[in-house]
Parts: structure tokens; sequence; C-alpha cells
């Protein structure tokens, strides 16, 4: 039996978006991710493992295309989807996805920034094109999931190279034929592993996805050739890393709906798996006044798949302390706060968060696919239950926006200033109306650091 045209198919619908076309919400939840994706760049441009990416690059020199977002250098369009892309998930605390299993903005906007920076390109040109990249990421994750994930890729760094691919070959305005090649190209640089939780590589994953993804866009603009059924021939991209592969669900109702809708946005600062835990602890704690010193066990029954994702039984670095519910769930216990400066390796050493975590029980079952069960007991021996489920998106759109207007502040102010970020929240407001988005770009570049 013939493989469907799904590379096709899916190239083919993605290509045809439009800004013109874009419903007011998904125009607007563009928007949240530009600004979500901004603030979480300018928050890691200064972790370790950007500072190396950076001063590799820099090292290694390159044409002054595209800005370094939180440092200002100038540098090549790909070397800066590769530093910023990095930065932007060296905290863990970007949008998330479950249509891919993963980070969808990580490896889209670097790539896709990059390339209108160096175009000069207008802001709905760029926002249609981020809606495209989008809507790929998630019509493969369709295609490969849960097979792809469940075997270890990482789904941020595999599907995100399409999603930076299609969002730059969307700008670029390939033909058909050109969009089927950069598909091609992105699937042979597709990579990404999830035994690299915890470590720097993760959020390498989706620096090279995007910067990947950007070259795929490019070779092919200038005549690259590849494979032009990636996803669906022999030994492609489904047959070598999935073992669910479904033609069928990647292609029902394409081009009905808009996959930006399922967008998710984090406001704490670790993997999305350790959300549930945390804001049921949190509001166990709250409701019933409970200290450490109450709590004799918690016990945290969690979807299957969180076992093989956040569940670092014994962290010892602030990376590794983002992905165990443990931890997490001794953070929302002390009530200390899960932002980004909860997470240090100081914390994750700290005598009682080690005592409280050492009192944390995890359970995986299908049961609790629908959200996370929490289960304190208390010292008197009176148990308390809270089940928490964030895997659907918001729909009150202004909420959100103020949310995320407020977590923006606390990131990107610390790194460019209270006022260049209440300038940089405006400007993103009306990204779609922007001539140039490279203006929009000059308020994120920050100061440029000597030998940073």
């Amino acid at each position: 039996m013939e493989s469907p045209a799904v590379t096709a198919a899916i190239a083919q619908t993605v290509r045809a978006i439009s800004y013109e076309a874009l419903p007011a919400d998904v125009r607007a939840l563009a928007t949240h991710c530009l600004l979500d994706w901004i603030g979480v760049a300018l928050a890691g441009a200064d972790e370790p493992l950007t500072r190396m990416l950076r001063a590799e690059v820099l090292e290694e020199g390159g044409a002054p295309q595209a800005t370094l977002f939180g440092h200002g250098a100038r540098v090549s369009a790909r070397q800066a989807a590769l530093v910023n892309g990095a930065a932007s998930h060296a905290l863990d605390y970007d949008d998330v996805h479950m249509g891919m299993s993963g980070h969808p903005s990580v490896p889209i906007v670097p790539a896709l920034l990059a390339l209108a920076e160096r175009r000069h390109s207008s802001g709905r040109d760029v926002m249609a094109a981020l809606v495209a990249g989008f809507e790929a990421e998630c019509r493969i994750g369709a295609y490969v999931m849960p097979g792809h994930y469940s075997v270890g890729f990482h789904a941020t760094g595999t599907l995100g190279t399409f999603g930076a691919a299609a969002a730059c070959a969307h700008l670029l305005g390939l033909d058909a034929g050109q969009w089927l090649n950069a598909f091609g190209i992105a699937g042979a640089q597709a990579a990404g592993l999830k035994s690299m939780f915890g470590t720097m590589c993760k959020p390498l994953h989706a620096g090279k996805a995007a910067a990947n993804g950007l070259l795929a866009a490019t070779l092919a603009a200038r005549g690259f050739t590849s494979s032009e059924a990636v996803l669906e021939a022999a030994q492609g991209f489904a047959a070598t890393q999935t073992l669910t592969p479904n033609a069928d669900r990647a292609l029902d109702g394409l081009g009905a709906e808009f996959a930006i809708r399922g967008v998710l946005f984090k406001y704490h600062a670790a993997c999305y798996g350790t959300h549930e835990t945390i804001e049921a602890v949190t509001r166990l704690r709250e409701r019933h006044g409970l200290g450490a010193e109450d709590v004799a066990r918690i016990n945290l029954l969690v979807p299957p798949g969180n076992l093989a994702m956040c569940n670092i039984q014994e962290p010892r670095t602030a990376l590794e302390g983002k992905f165990s519910l443990r931890f997490a769930a001794a953070l929302a216990l002390a009530g200390g706060g899960t932002q980004e400066a909860a997470f240090t390796d100081a914390a994750v050493a700290r005598p009682d968060l080690v005592a409280i975590r050492d009192r944390v029980a995890i359970e995986g079952s299908a049961a609790a696919l629908d959200g996370t069960e929490v289960s304190i007991v208390t010292r008197a021996g009176v148990e308390l239950r809270e089940k928490v489920s964030l895997n659907i998106p918001v729909t009150d759109l202004a909420m959100q926006w103020s949310r995320l207007t407020a977590k923006f502040r606390s990131l990107a102010g610390p790194v460019i200033g209270p006022a260049a970020a209440a300038e940089l929240i405006d400007a993103v407001a009306r990204f779609d109306g922007a001539p140039d988005v490279s203006a929009i770009v000059s308020l994120a570049a920050g100061a440029v650091l000597v030998n940073a």
C-alpha cells in the first residue's frame, strides 16, 4: 500500500497561510508567543551555556546580519538563530504545545527573527510565517507521536527543525518545489535526544533546530535539492523515528484549524511536566496553611510519560532540578516561589528542601492522563488531595496577555531595564503593524558586553 503524500499535503497547506486570513485570536496568540519568547531569550542571554555559544560564534566571525539578544553584537543570521534559540530554552521557561509534545516557539522565532532582520521583513509577514511554523510542527507531530517521543527523541529539536524551516520558507516565499526540498533538508538535520534533559544540550537542541531550519529554507531557495517526501518515504523521517506513524491523524482537518490555538504558557521556570505538581502542592499548602514540619509524605500520581521526562530523583544541579518532580514538590511546599531564581545549584542541595524532596513518592498511571493528583499526608495522619490539569489552553486572552506582560517585565527588566521592557511590550503589541521588524529587535539588543 502506497503511503499518503503527507509531506506535500502539509507543505501545500502551510504555504497557503496568509496574514489576511488569520482570525483575530490567532493574531493575538502569535503576539503572545512573540512577547513570551523575547522575555525568556533575554533572561537566558547570560546563562553559562549561552555565554559559551556566544563566545564560539564571536570567535568564529560572520557577516553582521542579526542581533544577539541581551548582548547587542551582530552576527550572521544562522549564528543568531543558534545562540538566541539556545538562550530562549536555557531556563526551560518557554511555551509548550501538546500537539508536538514540545516547545514550539524556541525553534521557530529565533530563526524567523534572524531572517526577518536580515531581510527587513514586515511584522505581518513575520506573523503569518510564525503561524505557518506552528502548523508544520504540530501536523508533523500528529504524524509521528506518541511513538517519536517514547523512543527518546526530543521533539523540540526534531519537529522544531521542520517548524523553523517552514516559518523561514514562508517568509522567503518559496515555491511548491522549494518547500518540499526545505522539508527534506530539515529532515536530514533534525535531531534531539531526551537523554540530554537536565544538561546544556537540551537548550542546544532548540538553537540547532532554529539554525538548521533556517539553513534548510535558505538552501532550498538557492536550488538545493533533497527528498521531496521526507516524512513518508521508505527510510524517511516517520519510518526511522517513530513506532506509531499515523498519516490519517496528520491529515485530519488539515487547513481547517490553527495549531497555535493549542499553545500553553509557563509560569514556573521548570519542565512543564512539573507544573501540575507545583500548582497542586501550592493550593494544598495555601488552603490548609501547611509548612514542611506538618507533612509526613507527599504522593504524586502523574501521567506515565512524566516518569521519563521529569523524574530525576536526586538532582545535583539547577538544570536537573528543573526536571525533578520531587524537587518541584519540595519548592512548592516550601513556598519560596518557582521562578528562575528558585532553581540554583545551591537550592537543590539545601538540607530543608532535600528533606522535603525525600518525602515525595511518585507513581505513573494511565488514570492520570487528564492531570496530576497530589496527596499530602500530614503528621497528624490527615490525607489531603488535589488534582490539577494544565493541558487546556486559556480562552481569556486578555487575562493571558496580562500574565505574560507581568512575566515579561520580571524577565526582561533586569536585562535591558524597566523602561526598555515597557517599550518592548508596547512594540510587540503592535508587531503586525511594523513595516520593518528590525526596529523592534533592536530594543531587545541590550548593551554590547565586552569579552562576553
